[in-house]
């Protein structure tokens, strides 16, 4: 079997016979097109983001933390007995998804913090987009009780916050989020 356009991928191999051999001998690892192939060995997993360093991708080394805080719609005390729990776990789904991390989250009955590291193509508003609409279609199908509180069927103010994070304040909103719940028993 020969690959294609071995010659685009001289920094890899010296000659295209290179090329063959390492096809040969690791040809369950290596994917081909007309014109693309990698080794899933070379693959750099760009979305390893540990909370005190930097991430890498591909070209570019960043560190982007969002301080991000949206409300119900009318200040509404609707995130409560368990639903609070069904956000949280529909937020990790769409980091999951869409490749963000969130470092901290806390979801109070009438709006949401959350500290994301993302990555730089991301922009804050589409994102914010992204999570709040994905958010209520999915409470609205599991909840279709919340429409009937809210006047209009909205979930979410169509407002919100995002403040960026540096290194030294990271540690201050994450006792920041973690603290809500405290503040609301006293």
């Amino acid at each position: 079997m020969k690959l294609n356009n071995c010659a685009s991928h001289s920094r890899y191999f010296s000659d295209e016979l290179d090329a063959q051999i390492f096809y040969i001998k690791y040809r369950t690892n290596v994917y081909y097109g007309d014109y693309i192939w990698y080794n899933i060995y070379m693959i750099k997993n760009i979305f390893n983001i540990n909370k005190n360093e930097l991430s890498y991708g591909r070209g570019y080394v960043y560190s982007l933390q969002y301080h991000l805080v949206w409300c119900t719609k009318y200040r509404k005390k609707v995130l409560k007995e368990g639903i609070d729990t069904e956000c949280k776990e529909m937020l990790q789904g769409l980091a999951e998804e869409y490749k963000f991390q969130i470092l901290a989250m806390e979801v109070m009955p009438d709006y949401i913090h959350l500290l994301v590291d993302c990555k730089p193509q991301f922009y804050i508003s589409d994102m914010i987009k992204i999570m709040k609409g994905n958010l209520a279609r999915q409470m609205f199908l599991v909840h279709p009780e919340l429409k009937k509180e809210l006047w209009g069927g909205h979930l979410w103010n169509p407002s919100y916050c995002a403040v960026t994070v540096s290194d030294r304040s990271r540690d201050q909103v994450l006792a920041y989020i973690e603290g809500q719940k405290e503040k609301k028993k006293v």
